[in-house]
């Protein structure tokens, strides 16, 4: 989450709380305790200026002051109404948020908070406010039928922001997994899954049974493409390249194996493989990669090496660079798929 969509989420937040200390007040007034509905005036205050908070992007200090004058407001209606209201729920919801809140300063660079401190620092005025209530009684008795009704309403209101605060940090630390997992597996440039991962799911695959084939893929002069057109262009090559690998191998698993060499899986038999990888020589060969006003003409050589004797991965990987080792010696632009004695 960018900033941008921070200060919109706060903004929104900001919003409804502005609006139920209004609705609030208006409920004050009509059980006559005026003391809440004077209490409500800075309140709204606190509010407004959050806005301004905001806007000058003093989320900080915004954080701060709102969750003090939140805790604030839930003791005082607490001790004066009792908690027959549920406005000392509050409690439960600011907790979450508060984590909520620490995890985003964490991804925007912004100072931590001290989620923890924080929340044993509310946990202790919760208790106070409640047991004083429980010990005294609170100040103001009113009628029963309005706090069922505020019990509920006030109840709804915490529920809502905890699952709505606790889904979001569960789906921000997924988020963040997911992408952990594809800086570790994926080729940044070609959006291919990387060497490290394409090594994991050989190993995978040779406890299985299955007609695998394998593939070496290697771009046809390529020191001469970045030594004639730069190092750029080359970059572009290999993303176009990929691109084809996606397209036509769309159910293969492709993998940047170092370079301009790519490693490809097929699940199919050998033969089905050979058809697809003939197809692939053919579609790179026949789609120039246009850069800087200049068309790049670009070919592929491709070693092919099926699993019939269930070899081991580092045979099976030697077998299928031997023979794209001979394709590269003997011609280039070429699918081998028989047995070569280089």
């Amino acid at each position: 989450m960018d900033l941008s969509s921070v200060k919109r989420v706060a903004t929104a937040v900001n919003t409804v709380i502005l609006l139920l200390v209004f609705g609030l007040m208006a409920f004050f007034a009509f059980i006559d305790v005026q003391f809440l509905v004077i209490f409500s005036i800075p309140t709204a205050l606190i509010y407004i200026a959050g806005f301004i908070l905001i806007f000058k992007d003093k989320l900080d200090f915004y954080v701060w002051l709102v969750y003090c004058w939140l805790t604030l407001y839930m003791g005082v209606t607490t001790v004066c109404l009792g908690y027959g209201y549920g406005f000392h729920l509050y409690c439960f919801s600011m907790i979450p948020v508060m984590f909520v809140t620490e995890y985003i300063s964490y991804k925007l660079g912004r100072r931590s908070i001290k989620a923890i401190v924080v929340s044993v620092i509310i946990a202790v005025f919760y208790i106070l406010c409640t047991g004083y209530v429980a010990y005294f009684g609170p100040v103001y008795e009113r009628d029963h039928r309005a706090a069922a009704f505020f019990w509920i309403f006030n109840a709804l209101i915490v529920f809502g922001f905890l699952i709505y605060y606790t889904n979001f940090l569960i789906k921000s630390v997924v988020d963040s997994e997911k992408r952990l997992i594809e800086a570790a597996h994926i080729d940044r440039l070609t959006k291919l899954y990387n060497r490290h991962y394409m090594m994991d799911r050989l190993e995978a695959l040779s406890s299985e049974d299955g007609a695998f084939t394998l593939a070496i893929a290697d771009i046809d002069n390529f020191k001469g493409i970045n030594d004639t057109y730069g190092h750029n262009a080359g970059d572009e090559v290999l993303k176009a390249v990929s691109e084809q690998m996606r397209q036509v191998c769309s159910e293969c698993e492709i993998s940047r194996w170092g370079g301009e060499e790519f490693l490809i899986i097929s699940l199919n038999p050998k033969n089905d493989a050979i058809s697809i990888l003939e197809e692939l020589r053919r579609s790179i060969e026949n789609s120039p990669v246009h850069f800087s006003d200049t068309d790049i003409k670009v070919t592929i050589t491709i070693g092919i090496a099926d699993r019939a004797d269930r070899k081991g991965v580092d045979a099976w990987i030697q077998e299928a660079d031997k023979k794209l080792y001979y394709g590269k010696n003997h011609g280039k632009n070429r699918v081998i798929s028989d047995s070569v004695t280089v």
